[in-house]
């Protein structure tokens, strides 16, 4: 009895993934290997949303031309002593509590509300270890928006090589 079925070469199969995943490579090595702030400032679009979950507080995050990375949050209400800012390895946690009850009652009507005033938990920000100082982060509370900057770190300069101090001991 005969089948009609084809059946797939399993050696070309592997073949196509293997060629996929070389050309992948290749391509973000090209893109991605040498980071060149004018190249990568093109491909950032400002309109896009990269941490979706996190619509509240309103925010901005973008990096300087010298490579700080910049985060300011919305945070009209809050009080800075209620902010809580660390980092936890490649993240930095944001979270804080607001002080002022919501308006609520049988006897209110809203007729426009936009300001949901509510307490913000954990909120995760990628902030790689070996690429910035968390040492030397500032954040500076004013108006309500929380800025925050962290800047890259300081590496030495390889191709030199590493000085080595040399001193005269005193006989």
């Amino acid at each position: 009895m005969k089948s009609n079925r084809n059946y797939n070469d399993i050696g070309q199969v592997f073949d196509e993934i293997f060629d996929a995943a070389r050309s992948i490579g290749d391509e973000f090595k090209r893109n991605f290997n040498d980071f060149n702030f004018e190249t990568q400032w093109k491909h950032c679009d400002e309109n896009a949303d990269y941490y979706p979950n996190y619509s509240y507080p309103p925010m901005n995050m973008f990096m300087t031309q010298d490579r700080h990375l910049i985060f300011e949050f919305a945070l009209a209400g809050f009080d800075e002593k209620n902010i809580s800012l660390n980092f936890q390895g490649d993240y930095m946690i944001f979270s804080a509590a607001i002080d002022v009850p919501p308006e609520t009652g049988e006897n209110l009507k809203f007729f426009k509300r936009r300001l949901k005033l509510k307490d913000i938990e954990k909120q995760k920000y990628f902030v790689p270890a070996d690429k910035y100082d968390q040492e030397k982060v500032k954040a500076v509370f004013k108006n309500g928006i929380l800025k925050v900057t962290v800047p890259p770190q300081e590496y030495l300069d390889q191709n030199g090589g590493v000085k080595i101090e040399i001193v005269r001991e005193d006989d």
